[in-house]
């Protein structure tokens, strides 16, 4: 048979397993038995379903939140800003990781090829983080405007947060370099194949 690879999420796995194979859980898996192949063959089933779900929920959700934010000159401030901010990086996830993801959990096999392998573990990383970082910087927003009101004026600006999104941005994508690099399609042994 010929070897077919499979997309590398390593960012599910421990930190210690980036950019190597974890052959123990491999050995443990391929000689498992029937009761995990029945389970393999629901959660290959039951999990694109959820994923369809959160990814056309997601993709509705945060798509109105950004029209509506945007349309309205009136609701430009720093904090619909972080809310528009974070709208885009879920979008960015639901349209590049969520469908990937979950063909990745269909098949036995990538079909995307090893540089499209790279880069949707590129943005899992890129756009997780930007949902995080922009919630801290609403949190630091909130925390200057009910504990500083009257000091913080003049630091919570619109030109200020944009500035804030786009180091932000910036830091995210500089650092979430290596994950393109460590990641890629893997041969793995499976059922006696390799794939």
């Amino acid at each position: 048979m010929a070897p077919f690879p499979w997309c590398d999420n390593t960012t599910s796995h421990s930190i210690d397993a980036i950019c190597s194979s974890n052959l123990t859980w491999l050995e443990e898996y391929e000689n498992g038995s029937m009761e995990e192949w029945a389970l393999e063959r629901v959660v290959s089933t039951v999990v694109p379903v959820f994923f369809g779900f959160i990814g056309l929920a997601g993709l509705l959700g945060n798509a109105l939140v950004v029209l509506v934010v945007a349309s309205n000159p009136g609701m430009r401030s720093t904090t619909n800003l972080l809310i528009i901010n974070l709208a885009v990086a879920d979008l960015l996830f639901v349209i590049f990781c969520v469908p990937f993801t979950a063909t990745d959990y269909i098949m036995t096999q990538w079909p995307f090829g090893d540089i499209w392998c790279k880069v949707v573990q590129y943005l899992i990383v890129v756009t997780a983080h930007a949902s995080i970082y922009t919630l801290v910087l609403m949190s630091l927003d909130r925390y200057l405007a009910v504990v500083h009101p009257v000091a913080s004026m003049g630091v919570r600006t619109e030109k200020n947060a944009l500035i804030a999104i786009a180091l932000t941005w910036l830091a995210i994508v500089t650092t979430a370099s290596p994950v393109a690099i460590c990641h890629g399609e893997q041969k793995y042994w499976h059922h006696g194949q390799y794939q």
